[in-house]
């Protein structure tokens, strides 16, 4: 009949009108049935909602038709076999020789003290509806009853759940139940959130939750994004460490490295001035975490290497070993024409390049330098119209220290970008990776060009620099051990 009706259409005039009136009939057509499509649509979601709804109501909440009770931690459960198998637990349980495959009642064992009543309601409630809604604050206690009833499906929810929840009250809790329940991937965000945000997001809750191992992880790091110079990581362990030793401290933050130093120095007191804290008892445990400070470029300002003397905290034999490593340093810089790194090592880099930051609080024009004796190399960053710029200063600009006239100079560097949300997940990031850069007398030299969608304030600016060359240092102090040898 629809070939009639055209066929009609199309003689029914000239000039093109039957041709347009046939279209129409054609366009009404489908509009009719596209609203019928959309109405089975609709008709269908509806039904499947309800229909799940129904389910979830019918036979979990009400019980009905229940095959199987469950009881644990006093409470009770009519639940349904053929549900419970999509559990690898009571799969498990009711397919093999278990005693309870033949039961009505089981009695379920719950050794772990994370999972609860509550935990066990959603977890059993997730085998009768498609989607869960997940609880920031209860996220923990139903990963451990996911893993215990092996519901991958849940457990996986959870552990997106816990990385993108991930704040400095949560942090701790959900990198060690990741490590408790084997969620790799949730481990790994919760170490790069801590070396992202440990030193801007600062608190007594979180230096106490920290513990040593995962403290020592942080500091050993390259990537650990520092504000403003080593001396501040000094700074951020000697404040942890207080808190770790008396833990029932609670007042403001702001108030911790005062109270920290009296401590301390109470502490020397006590010893007699004889011997340095972290070789004392109770400091001992905390040696291997202190071990990993970048000891040469706190020792190379002389603010902070007054303070770190006064503090007593760090054993001599680490002090005097690393004024000596810089000392021939700043011979071969001087006397032994090191202009510094000629190739990319990676292990010398990780390991022992300075770690400094900056925080760009809005957009602008900046200049700046970081503290510290760089082997005469008097290096300036500079941030104007989307532009990192690099320059090696000798007489332009005054100096507080002495400056090299080397025709030229290497540092091996690398520069991060990243900006963050209010609860330190990174919003964009950018790095140059690590390169060799090579500065005459006064030269500058841009580092990076920024796409103005990264242009989020604010920008924090983080650098890893090695000054001098590691191949020439390695043989000095090689020759320097078959002197003494």
């Amino acid at each position: 009949p629809g070939g009639t009706l055209q066929q009609r259409g199309s003689g029914a005039g000239t000039g093109g009108h039957g041709s347009s009136a046939g279209l129409g009939w054609t366009n009404t057509f489908k509009e009719y049935f596209s609203i019928f499509v959309v109405c089975c649509f609709v008709f269908t979601r509806k039904k499947l909602k309800s229909t799940s709804k129904y389910i979830y109501q019918t036979l979990f909440l009400n019980g009905e038709n229940s095959d199987i009770k469950i009881c644990a931690l006093g409470e009770e459960w009519n639940l349904h076999k053929i549900y419970l198998c999509q559990s690898g637990y009571f799969s498990s349980m009711f397919s093999g020789s278990w005693k309870e495959s033949s039961m009505n009642v089981i009695e379920l064992e719950i050794p772990d003290q994370n999972i609860d009543v509550e935990a066990l309601q959603v977890a059993f409630g997730s085998l009768y509806r498609d989607d869960v809604l997940i609880n920031p604050s209860r996220v923990v206690a139903l990963l451990a009853a996911a893993c215990m009833l092996q519901l991958d499906g849940l457990i996986q929810q959870c552990g997106e759940t816990m990385k993108e929840t991930i704040t400095a009250q949560t942090v701790c809790g959900y990198y060690n139940s990741a490590g408790t329940y084997g969620l790799d991937s949730v481990k790994k965000k919760c170490l790069e959130w801590l070396l992202n945000n440990l030193m801007t997001h600062q608190s007594v809750g979180l230096f106490k939750e920290l513990s040593i191992n995962l403290m020592k992880q942080l500091i050993s790091s390259s990537n650990l994004f520092v504000l403003q110079v080593e001396m501040d990581v000094y700074t951020a362990l000697k404040k942890w460490m207080f808190l770790q030793l008396v833990p029932s401290w609670n007042g403001s933050f702001k108030q911790v490295l005062t109270e920290a130093d009296a401590w301390f120095a109470e502490r020397r007191r006590e010893f007699g001035g004889d011997g340095a804290f972290l070789e004392s008892a109770q400091g001992s445990a905390f040696l291997p975490v202190f071990a990993h400070l970048r000891l040469q470029y706190i020792i190379s300002d002389l603010a902070s290497a007054r303070i770190v003397e006064r503090d007593a905290l760090l054993p001599s034999e680490w002090l005097s070993s690393v004024y000596k490593q810089q000392w021939f340093a700043m011979l071969r810089a001087e006397q032994d024409n090191d202009i510094g790194p000629q190739e990319i090592n990676k292990e010398e880099l990780e390991g022992n390049s300075m770690r400094c930051g900056r925080k760009l609080a809005k957009d602008g024009d900046y200049c700046w330098r970081w503290t510290g004796f760089n082997f005469g190399l008097d290096l300036l960053v500079t941030y104007t119209n989307r532009y990192i710029i690099f320059k090696r200063n000798t007489l332009n600009q005054p100096c507080s220290g002495s400056v090299s006239l080397q025709p030229r100079r290497s540092i091996a560097f690398r520069l991060r970008l990243a900006s963050f949300d209010g609860s330190g997940k990174m919003i964009c990031s950018r790095t140059t990776g690590y390169q060799i850069l090579t500065l005459e007398k006064d030269q500058e030299q841009i580092v990076m060009n920024l796409d103005s969608r990264l242009l989020m304030f604010p920008l924090y600016i983080c650098c890893n620099f090695l000054y001098t060359s590691p191949e020439k240092r390695a043989d000095s102090e090689a020759q320097l051990d078959n002197l003494e040898g």
